[in-house]
């Protein structure tokens, strides 16, 4: 492919934004939940992908009834708020990866990606896949997931610890939950 009429996703603004309210929604989840500390309570959990292209068939399978409300909320940025609300509901209820277009549009099927194929595996650094100890399956799939070709970036939230962690070409920033949202953060200090 000629690298001259490639669209640049990774550092096209409007993509930036959209994994920014990605980011503000995973956020936000986490630091409006406030029993993670309690002893046998789940809290919400969360795995989304931003993708290019028209269908993630090749690379992942349906999570049978698990579903995102589009009649509630079909576009991210759109409504952030409505998207919040949304994604705060999905996050407690349901399992999968949130599959959402890099135009902000959101999939109906939630999914499980599938392992790299080896094909796959020779297009990527074999370093990349750094796995960490508070790396649960769904933080490992989306550390893999990220290193797809057509995997702009991919987020999750942690059920266990309200960590956010972003997932771009087999790298990873995360944040614990009391370092989401800086200063602003009122478990920061306590």
């Amino acid at each position: 492919m000629d690298d001259d009429l490639r669209i640049a996703y990774e550092d096209h603004e409007g993509v930036q934004e959209l994994i920014d309210c990605l980011t503000h929604t995973l956020e936000s989840i986490s630091l409006n939940f406030d029993r993670w500390n309690e002893q046998y309570v789940k809290g919400p959990g969360m795995y989304v992908a931003v993708v290019t292209g028209p269908s993630v068939a090749e690379f992942a399978d349906p999570m049978g009834r698990n579903r995102w409300p589009t009649d509630r909320c079909r576009d991210v940025c759109l409504d952030i708020q409505n998207f919040f609300e949304t994604a705060r509901e999905v996050a407690m209820n349901r399992d999968g990866a949130l599959v959402v277009s890099v135009d902000g549009v959101v999939q109906e099927q939630m999914v499980r990606f599938t392992d790299l194929l080896p094909s796959e595996l020779e297009t990527v650094d074999p370093a990349g896949a750094e796995y960490e100890d508070w790396m649960g399956s769904r933080h490992m799939s989306a550390l893999d997931t990220s290193r797809r070709q057509n995997v702009i970036s991919a987020l999750t939230l942690s059920e266990e610890t309200g960590r956010v962690t972003t997932f771009e070409s087999g790298s990873f920033e995360t944040s614990k939950r009391t370092e989401l949202g800086g200063e602003w953060n009122p478990h920061t200090y306590s």
